[in-house]
């Protein structure tokens, strides 16, 4: 795989990670949903993602790089899918008690504001709770499938990249 073919791959994956990103974030800010501390874990893991695909497509590795990025972009998106499919999973099938935090409120009242600032960052949402879909999925089911689709090209360009790129026919004839 070309230098520039491998640049162009994890620029576009940074875009991908950053919209992902940017809709979560106007689906919290504009439309109100609050997410919950697995979607927050998922964020984080998109940002993972997206830090790395920056790094890879700045830097233009060759080919271990490639498989170094890509590697590092495989862990990120294995986490974030797993979190994600534990969450569709719970959607599916909610427990009677839910073990997912407790609400702003709470953690106010019983552990002051100074402490519970931080605790906003793990989300105050219902991580059983459906409160969006699109075409019958969930937003932890779309985001299921996004890290899938990371893990594959992750894959592809670990698998591409750690190739040595073989000359064909017609660039032979070209540099005699």
């Amino acid at each position: 795989m070309s230098r520039s073919a491998t640049r162009r791959a994890f620029l576009l994956l940074f875009l991908a990670c950053a919209a992902l990103l940017g809709f979560g974030l106007y689906l919290q800010h504009v439309i109100g949903l609050e997410p919950c501390p697995m979607c927050i874990l998922q964020r984080y893991a998109f940002v993972a993602v997206a830090l790395v695909a920056l790094v890879a497509a700045l830097h233009g590795p060759r080919r271990t790089g490639s498989v170094v990025y890509g590697l590092l972009t495989l862990v990120a998106a294995l986490a974030g899918g797993t979190v994600a499919g534990q969450q569709s999973l719970l959607q599916r099938q909610p427990p009677s008690l839910l073990e997912c935090g407790p609400g702003f409120e709470y953690m106010v009242e019983n552990f002051g504001l100074a402490d519970a600032l931080p605790m906003i960052f793990r989300g105050e949402g219902d991580c059983a709770a459906i409160d969006w879909s699109f075409l019958g999925l969930s937003i932890a089911n779309w985001s299921l499938l996004c890290f899938a689709a990371v893990t594959v090209l992750a894959l592809w360009l670990m698998l591409r990249g750690g190739r040595r790129r073989e000359s064909s026919l017609w660039e032979t004839r070209l540099s005699r």
